[in-house]
């Protein structure tokens, strides 16, 4: 392999001739060999939208020549369009804070511009990674502000994705509203509920988790670009700070403003891991979702198979005819995952030591890969599997109609101990409620017509808001 030399504050060093980063980003390259993970796009894109916002914002105050200016934002729209991901290299496990990942965007806009105007990579005469792309600003700035900026438009995906969940779970809410079948607590028979009113519910609970999501991802509008190396702002122009909130609320077309307190910006994690922990509450609730959706298509000729969940694919290697609910299988391993993420980001934001915490880069990758997925996970677990559910409403029916605890409505009419005593002589001869009160005498044919109407059992979950 072709190598140039370049120079930093350790010495000389070989880079690969043909590469946009520069030294700094090599020494990362071969101290870190770890996972092979590298950044995410939208980390990138959002640390490219930092240094090009600082060039124009610099430029803006008289801090940075115009043509330098000028040159790096062509660099950075050009990164920004998709071109040069393959020069982003630094593993996820790398040096604390993320001045590798900050350095490895430095060298990549500044040989970009460097080379799109005529000159060589590697000679940082016209443009330099550090007194240039790097003005007014450190790493430990640059990270906290680029994580707040990536989540922040990752997450327009997930509350869309989660509406469209929530929008085809309540279809199904309106759809399956007339189908009765038997409620279930600690896994034995309930009173009577309607399939619609399950998937109402479902569709309220994720509608809960896309508000407090969103007021978690409220907070990380404030930033804390500007604060420098240890949030006093040094070498950084007094305009600067709210400049920078101006120019990347512009190009992101995000409600971004200037930390009240830049050093408290720089230091906390905790919107990271508030914001984290919103993600895992919804895994929780999803991964109950997709078990009850698992429970409920049981079978087909052995569990419950109270609905058909869509078939997607073939379900065994060996078993001919076999359907497996893929999709809610999915969706599980993918909260799953998200929350050992959340695990990783708390442990993370903990670490931190007086002006900095060091553990960025980690929390960076678990945080924004955890909206990642679970946007697309639940986008397509709404499109793939919800919308396509049916019901079995015979055997949901027949189980409703089956349940011991339909006794449970004789309580206000015989009372609880009468009502007991017909559910325990039901399931030792085999009779049904009806047949026992009947033959007990405790109630008429009229009377039991009237209280063991399933449809009325079932009521309402709707409440007023007053």
């Amino acid at each position: 392999m072709e190598t140039r030399i370049e120079h930093d504050s350790l010495g000389d060093l070989e880079v690969p001739v043909n590469s946009y980063y520069g030294v700094q980003t090599q020494r990362a390259v071969v101290n870190f060999p770890i996972s092979g993970l590298r950044p995410l796009p939208a980390f990138i894109d959002a640390t490219v939208h930092v240094k090009r916002a600082a060039a124009i914002v610099n430029a803006r105050l008289g801090q940075l020549k115009q043509e330098v200016a000028d040159m790096i934002v062509t660099a950075a729209d050009e990164v920004l369009g998709g071109n040069l991901r393959d020069q982003f290299v630094v593993d996820v496990f790398q040096a604390g804070a993320g001045t590798s990942h900050n350095m490895n965007t430095n060298e990549v806009l500044a040989n970009r511009a460097i080379e799109m105007h005529g000159g060589k990579r590697g000679d940082y005469k016209m443009v330099h990674p550090n007194d240039d792309v790097n003005k007014a600003q450190s790493t430990n700035d640059v990270i906290p502000t680029a994580i707040r900026l990536a989540a922040l438009m990752l997450c327009q995906d997930l509350f869309k994705s989660l509406a469209i969940l929530q929008e085809e779970l309540a279809k199904k809410g309106k759809e399956f509203e007339p189908v009765i079948k038997s409620g279930r607590t600690h896994l034995q028979d309930a009173v009577p509920v309607r399939l619609g009113q399950e998937f109402g519910a479902y569709a309220e609970i994720v509608r809960q988790h896309r508000d407090r999501i969103k007021f978690a991802a409220d907070d990380l509008g404030h930033l804390g670009i500007g604060g420098s190396a240890a949030g006093t702002g040094l070498n950084t122009h007094p305009k600067y700070s709210a400049e920078m909130a101006k120019e990347l609320s512009k190009a992101l077309g995000l409600d971004l403003k200037p930390a009240r307190n830049l050093m408290a910006a720089m230091q906390s994690m905790a919107p990271f891991a508030n914001l984290s922990g919103a993600l895992r509450n919804l895994a929780l609730d999803l991964i109950k979702l997709a078990n009850d959706f698992r429970l409920m298509e049981s079978g087909p000729k052995t569990g419950l198979g109270e609905i058909h969940l869509p078939a997607m694919q073939p379900g065994s290697s060996i078993m001919p005819g076999k359907v497996n609910p893929v999709m809610a299988e999915m969706l599980n391993m993918v909260c799953f995952h998200v929350c050992g993420n959340d695990a990783t980001v708390a442990m993370a934001a903990q670490a931190g030591q007086l002006e900095l915490n060091v553990m960025m880069p980690v929390i960076a990758y678990n945080l924004l890969q955890a909206i990642e997925v679970m946007s697309n996970a639940t986008r397509v677990f709404a499109t793939k599997c919800v919308a396509g559910i049916t019901a079995n409403v015979d055997r949901c029916r027949f189980y409703a109609e089956n349940s011991i605890t339909n006794v449970t409505v004789l309580n206000p009419l015989i009372g609880y101990e009468k009502a007991a005593a017909v559910a325990k002589e039901s399931l030792k001869t085999g009779k049904s409620i009806r047949e026992v009160v009947l033959e007990q005498n405790l109630l008429t044919s009229e009377q039991l017509d009237k209280a063991l109407n399933l449809e009325a059992m079932t009521g309402s979950t709707e409440r007023s808001a007053d």
